[in-house]
């Protein structure tokens, strides 16, 4: 089957993670009165409720003036840079009428920044629909919105059709059982809250808005990559270019994560690539293992050598053994009959060719092996010897290069769950060594037998390196 891309600049939607906690009361001091109109006094009594924690007036009055009041203008005008003058100015009504995520901004409601699901494969079903979209294209964007969590981590995602999952994500309106109610079209579009038993982890979309799959209404990809982030225990960010920015934007980056959701995500959860290249000198097999272990903002990585007969193992920097590599490596291939490897960084669209431990000449595009322009990055290569092709693996997708024609195979790239079935997640790295395809899924391998076209076994990733079982660079 032949994936149809569609590129496009799709509007984005930006939330925060959820909690059940109960506010805390500040007591309200009168100051002078305000002139702003009753209507607005509304909207931002309300906004301020919802995302600041502004505590509400026993006897149901609303009070422009008072010291609590002015207080949580100013701190919703911090958290959004603008004119920390407290009054209700234009740009601070404007930015109250924007449609944005249902979870709050203020720390208070945002204590569990810092805790994270205890297990990096995570689970998730959707348990309700919207009727605004077929249910595959649901299915379809909800997983992508996963993704994006996947390829910046080590996380895997597996999706389940029962009720006993992490994360459950339903399409809800109005009164839907967990004490936050959606308003109708416009203002809350969704919220999440974060890991944790019971409700931890569910993620809700208000089906009062009109969910599509590209620039018009509310396009429901970007908003779930948003929404899952809180659900995978970040909170909201002041920075406008996040992810995790609480407003909708009408336009969208080239990349969905910014560098600070990467680095949050990593701070939780961090990144594992296993990428193997098997490079044959003299009589021996020796192999090189390539484990690029992200901790913090992708800033590690890391080279091991280790010698099939031997227990000693060569580790450092790459720069320490490729100076000019000064960059993270995303996947790796090895081609025997050249003798030569390429190293490819996804994030800038670019590879190296390596021969021993030389960098040959400049980096040069992904382009150079016939992807379409849209491609920006890869997370898995391996070269299989026996029919002379090079896969290449992206997201739920994945392309065939001939290198003896040096041109992309006709009708791909191809879904990887057809072609390889029982491999239904994001691929880190993959290499083919004795007749086997081992595909590296976080931190577990799956062993597949290419020919019969199933998995044969599954092991963890950290006993590719013999005597090594942790890693901590």
């Amino acid at each position: 089957m032949h994936v149809m891309v569609l590129s496009c600049c799709v509007l984005v939607l930006l939330m925060a993670s959820l909690t059940l906690s109960a506010p805390t009361f500040t007591p309200e001091v009168t100051s002078s009165p305000s002139t702003e109109p009753q209507v607005d006094l509304k909207l931002a009594t309300e906004y301020l409720q919802q995302y600041y924690n502004l505590q509400k007036d026993p006897l149901g009055r609303m009070k422009r003036s008072g010291a609590s009041f002015a207080s949580k203008v100013k701190e919703m005008q911090v958290f959004f840079g603008l004119n920390t003058s407290g009054a209700l100015d234009f740009d601070t009504l404007e930015l109250m009428r924007s449609p944005r995520c249902g979870v709050p901004d203020v720390e208070e409601y945002s204590h569990i920044q810092g805790t994270r699901w205890n297990k990096n494969v995570i689970t998730y079903s959707i348990g309700t629909y919207t009727r605004d979209m077929p249910r595959s294209a649901v299915d379809s964007l909800i997983d992508s919105a996963f993704s994006v969590w996947a390829r910046a981590s080590s996380l895997t995602f597996v999706r389940s059709h029962t009720s006993n999952v992490d994360i459950m994500v339903e399409f809800v309106t109005y009164e839907h059982g967990d004490l936050y109610p959606f308003d109708g079209p416009g203002g809350t579009l969704a919220h999440a809250f974060g890991p944790g038993l019971g409700v931890g982890g569910d993620t809700h979309f208000d089906d009062a808005e009109h969910w599509t799959a590209g620039e018009t209404g509310f396009n429901l990809f970007v908003v779930a990559a948003h929404e899952f982030g809180h659900a995978l225990g970040l909170k909201h960010s002041s920075n406008p270019e996040s992810l995790m920015y609480p407003t909708y934007k009408s336009s969208c980056p080239a990349s969905v994560l910014s560098s600070e959701d990467v680095a949050n995500i990593n701070a939780l959860y961090g990144k594992q690539l296993y990428i193997l290249i098997m490079t044959p000198v003299a009589s021996h097999n020796n192999w090189l293992l390539n484990l690029g272990v992200n901790v913090k903002c992708f800033s590690t990585r890391y080279l091991w050598i280790k010698h099939n007969e031997q227990y000693d193992i060569k580790e450092g920097p790459i720069t320490n053994f490729m100076p000019k590599i000064e960059t993270n490596i995303d996947a790796v291939f090895w081609v025997p009959r050249r003798s030569t490897a390429y190293l490819i960084h996804g994030n800038k669209s670019m590879f190296w060719t390596v021969k021993g431990s030389l960098v040959k000449g400049k980096p040069r595009a992904l382009s150079h092996f016939g992807f379409p322009a849209w491609v920006q990055d890869v997370d898995a290569a391996v070269h299989i010897v026996k029919i002379g092709r090079t896969l290449f693996f992206m997201h739920d997708i994945y392309w065939s290069y001939n290198e003896n024609r040096r041109v992309m195979d006709f009708g791909y790239p191809k879904y990887i769950s057809e072609d390889f079935p029982g491999v239904n997640t994001t691929i880190n790295a993959a290499v083919h060594k004795d007749g086997f395809l081992f595909f590296f899924v976080g931190p577990e391998v799956y062993k597949y037998d290419y020919t019969q076209r199933h998995v044969v076994g599954v092991e963890k990733a950290n006993s590719w390196l013999g005597c090594l079982n942790t890693v901590n660079p």
